[in-house]
């Protein structure tokens, strides 16, 4: 695609504009980025005075994200005179095209449609990755430019630069149908089952790791809490995957954390389906105890875990 050629071209040149600003000892980068037009908004969550909805084609989201290349790293940044961290780039490029997103990489996430793979990743798309062994779940995000690189903010000590994506955790479409740059382009992959609900990244991920069914995850999210990660039940179970709290500490699950919670779910599920042998019975160990299931040698006649389990189940095969 030319346009998106000729923009890439021009970020060889925005890259070099901006080299001679990176904030040193002796200049800061706020003088510099006045200097520049990076003057910012302060904010990110609507759309620039001349940026709307209508200019959030592919090459307008490149466009825009290089505007912010040599901006300096800055962890919660959202205001390019000051530093922007990756979230906080992608928040201020796509609201200057009119186009809102959540604040944080994992929510960003959980933003737009599923791209299969990098080979059917279009400019404009945002890449996302987990780049933290110690805490599962997105905390990074980048801006797709093609030819496997993007526009990110990396880290403390970096600025906003043009880098090789590698091997993102899950690639997401926030652009619409119609503002896709070629003609006839079709929708990403994936369009129904687990990658049309929220959280689907968090799901798959997880049920990578530990061998879970993902559509059974986003099953139970669905029954235990209708994927709301503040939930909080009347006996105190809280979060996307109503952890008890001693439950919670027990796993080691941050339960109001839905990257944190989705991957303890994944993780006592398997436990749990080894021990009693069965997705049902681990289901039923899951709402009820496993005491509870141990003490009856099977589901326990509660009706509120009979539904459960039946309920739990239909989800999974319905999302698979």
């Amino acid at each position: 695609m030319d346009s998106v050629a000729s923009v890439q071209a021009r970020i060889s040149q925005i890259q070099a504009r901006f080299t001679p600003v990176v904030p040193t000892a002796n200049r800061g980068w706020a003088s510099a980025a006045a200097a520049a037009g990076l003057t910012g908004t302060g904010s990110a969550s609507g759309a620039s005075a001349t940026g709307s909805a209508g200019t959030a084609s592919e090459t307008a989201v490149v466009a825009e994200a290089s505007k912010y290349l040599g901006v300096p790293y800055l962890w919660g940044g959202t205001d390019p005179s000051k530093g922007l961290d990756c979230s906080g780039l992608v928040q201020v490029v796509f609201g200057n095209l009119g186009i809102s997103l959540p604040r944080t990489s994992s929510q960003q996430a959980t933003s737009g449609t599923a791209v299969a793979s990098l080979a059917d990743a279009r400019p404009g798309d945002l890449v996302f990755f987990d780049n933290s062994p110690s805490r599962p779940g997105i905390d990074h995000v980048g801006i797709y430019i093609g030819n496997g690189k993007m526009i990110a903010a990396p880290q403390a000590g970096e600025n906003v630069k043009v880098q090789d994506v590698g091997n993102p955790t899950s690639i997401r479409r926030v652009l619409p149908q119609a503002a896709l740059g070629q003609t006839g382009a079709t929708s990403p992959s994936g369009g129904g089952g687990v990658s049309g609900v929220p959280y689907a990244n968090l799901f798959t991920g997880a049920a990578g790791r530990h061998g879970v069914d993902a559509s059974l995850l986003a099953a139970v999210a669905s029954v235990e809490s209708n994927f709301n990660p503040g939930a909080v039940s009347p006996a105190g179970a809280q979060g996307l995957m109503q952890f008890m709290p001693a439950t919670a500490r027990g796993l080691g699950v941050n339960a109001l954390d839905p990257a944190s919670a989705v991957d303890g779910a994944a993780r006592y599920l398997k436990s749990l389906t080894q021990q009693f042998g069965s997705t049902e019975l681990a289901l039923a160990a899951y709402n009820a105890g496993p005491g509870t299931v141990n003490r009856y040698g099977g589901i326990p006649p509660y009706p509120e875990t009979q539904n459960y389990v039946r309920s739990v189940m239909s989800k999974a095969e319905a999302y698979r």
